[in-house]
């Protein structure tokens, strides 16, 4: 293909504004497909987590040809916690596809999004999604677009951007709100609008050769595969190749597969030249951030400035009494190579071996970020056990600085009162409400220390109803102690299998978190007390049998429902003197020492 005809577009979405649909309608009308052939709903969401949850973790690429024109997409992940790897591919793009939806208008994670997309100097083109929404708004969603790009400083010629109207589930994408919408209606106006508006790639096909790695994919034919835009020059099979690294050497190297991105697949290709985004195998150790270069005249490309880190947890070997029951990796070496790889496609994660004790200080961009390392740990059968989160501080003027987050709250004008309450005593501040059909919508800073396990007290307060999005705002003065959890843990006495009418006793003094039959050891943490101490309990203490029946004596134990504990919200619940053990089949909390029994 030649230069002036490709085209490569990162898509840019909040979590469920459709971006993953629209991608998809985009393959699938372009003629990709046979007719009969049977191809997965969310195409690019590869990953299982991702199908699980509705997000996109891992951007990924793809292509398809429209009117002879190559598009190719990078999708990118929509939530802030993935943000290290938004800040690398926006360097393949070469315009930015910002989709909205049609009643809730951009958000803040959107926001810190578009903000990397403006820094890298990208054509926003933006599309109004799920028009066919009953309460759609789509005139003051472009408003909000417009004043969000203002405050963002975007220059004259972006603010002047295209706008078209969608609905990605349905297929059809239109310019004006009035024009008629029929069967033969399709989305190609939005790749007519890819065309038209995102320049073809910069470069030259005849200067020396550079192709910056910004991405990690792994094969388990190839291992671990480069992926990026080639910038300048043409990278061959045939050719020498240097590699510029991280650390500034510059040393020789090999490839021996290139791939092109044909759909959602790779296909083999003896070369590529300006503008293609491909796939490189043969570098055992390649990591993002590499540059591929000509040996004669080695040009590295600038490294990717990444936001550091703001939360941190301690990832420790498990010790528990349970310790290797489940799960198949167990030592701190298999700890340290499993988060050494990580970080190699990661670079937004920091791992740093503890002084102190056995384990590892991994530091990331947010709860979310961290979580969905450990969920993947645990699916690979990784048993460990993690620390409370902990947020990053910085010294500055003699000054402790911690990270502030803009907090975007949407809820029901009556549970308003009490979410600026509850907001009020973890040091937000508001800056911002407005109430328009009996809806609330308001704006807080809070201390990124407050929001670490907020959300499971916000969705009960609201009754499930409320919506709430932060994204990073600034650093700050430190803020002061924060109330911790009021309510004191039921920590088992002793090693035992849980019994129904224990269990049946023990519900009158809190909220339990286990069901009868499971089996429990000595420290473990089985239920929230009611009051702030801890309360020291046997959950297998039996009913006492007597040869006396009394009317009433024997009848069934009600037991209520245990509290089913997310692994975000087993870590988000936990003090500074508790841990959550990790294993493959099971997640448990515990105190971090046995418990002292008095008598």
């Amino acid at each position: 293909m030649e230069q002036k005809n490709i085209r490569n577009v990162a898509i840019i979405a909040h979590v469920d504004h459709g971006k993953t649909t629209l991608v998809d309608q985009l393959f699938r009308q372009s003629g990709m497909f046979r007719d009969n052939q049977e191809v997965a709903e969310r195409l690019m969401d590869s990953m299982d987590l991702e199908r699980e949850r509705g997000i996109t973790i891992a951007s990924k690429n793809g292509s398809y040809i429209h009117k002879g024109y190559k598009i190719n997409i990078i999708d990118t992940p929509g939530h802030a916690d993935f943000g290290g790897q938004v800040e690398r591919v926006l360097r393949m793009a070469d315009g930015a596809v910002l989709l909205v939806d049609a009643q809730e208008g951009p958000m803040p994670q959107t926001f810190f999004v578009v903000k990397k997309a403006l820094a890298a100097g990208l054509p926003i083109l933006v599309v109004i999604n799920k028009i066919d929404k009953p309460a759609a708004r789509c005139d003051w969603v472009v408003d909000q677009v417009f004043d969000m790009l203002v405050r963002l400083d975007a220059p004259d010629d972006v603010l002047d951007f295209p706008v078209i109207y969608a609905s990605a589930k349905a297929g059809y994408a239109i310019n004006e709100l009035d024009d008629p919408v029929s069967a033969e209606t399709g989305m190609h106006v939005v790749s007519d609008m890819i065309v038209d508006h995102v320049p073809p790639p910069k470069g030259d096909p005849e200067a020396p050769l550079q192709m910056q790695v910004n991405t990690i994919d792994y094969s388990q034919y190839m291992g671990r595969l480069g992926i990026g835009k080639v910038a300048n020059g043409r990278l061959d099979l045939r050719s020498n190749l240097a590699v510029a690294r991280r650390d500034g050497t510059i040393s020789p190297v090999r490839i021996n597969k290139i791939f092109l991105f044909d759909g959602d697949k790779k296909v083999p290709a003896e070369s590529a030249t300006v503008g293609d985004i491909v796939a490189v195998a043969g570098m055992v150790d390649v990591t993002v951030g590499v540059t591929f270069t000509d040996p004669d005249d080695p040009q590295p490309m600038p490294l990717i400035e990444i936001d550091p880190p703001t939360i941190s947890m301690h990832f420790i070997p498990n010790d528990s009494p349970f310790a290797g029951q489940d799960g198949k990796f167990v030592t701190s070496r298999h700890l340290e190579e499993r988060l050494a790889r990580e970080t190699l496609a990661d670079v937004a994660l920091k791992v740093e071996t503890l002084t102190e004790g056995v384990g590892f200080k991994v530091s990331g961009r947010g709860e979310l970020h961290l979580s969905i390392l450990i969920e993947k740990m645990r699916r690979e059968d990784y048993e460990f056990q993690v620390t409370r989160p902990q947020v990053i501080m910085m010294e500055q003027d003699g000054k402790m600085m911690e990270p502030y987050e803009e907090l975007s709250v949407d809820v029901d004008e009556q549970y308003q009162g009490v979410v600026i309450e509850k907001l009020g005593k973890l040091k937000g501040q508001l800056l911002d409400m407005q109430v328009e059909n009996q809806m609330a919508k308001m704006k807080f800073k809070v201390p990124t220390r407050g929001l670490l396990g907020y959300r499971s007290q916000f969705l009960t307060d609201t009754r499930g109803m409320g919506v709430m999005n932060y994204v990073f705002a600034e650093w700050g003065p430190y803020a002061g102690e924060l109330q911790q959890r009021i309510n004191g843990v039921m920590v088992v006495k002793e090693t035992s299998t849980t019994v129904a009418y224990a269990l049946f006793n023990l519900q009158e003094r809190g909220q339990l978190f286990i069901g009868p039959g499971i089996d429990t050891y000595q420290g473990q943490i089985i239920g929230e007390n009611c009051r702030p101490a801890d309360l020291v309990v046997n959950p297998a203490k039996g009913k006492k049998l007597t040869n006396v029946r009394a009317s009433g004596s024997d009848d069934a134990v009600v037991l209520t429902p245990p509290v089913d504990m997310s692994l975000e919200e087993c870590i988000a619940y936990i003090n500074d003197d508790e841990l959550v053990e990790i294993t493959p089949k099971a997640i448990r909390l515990r105190k971090k020492t046995g418990v002292r029994v008095r008598g």
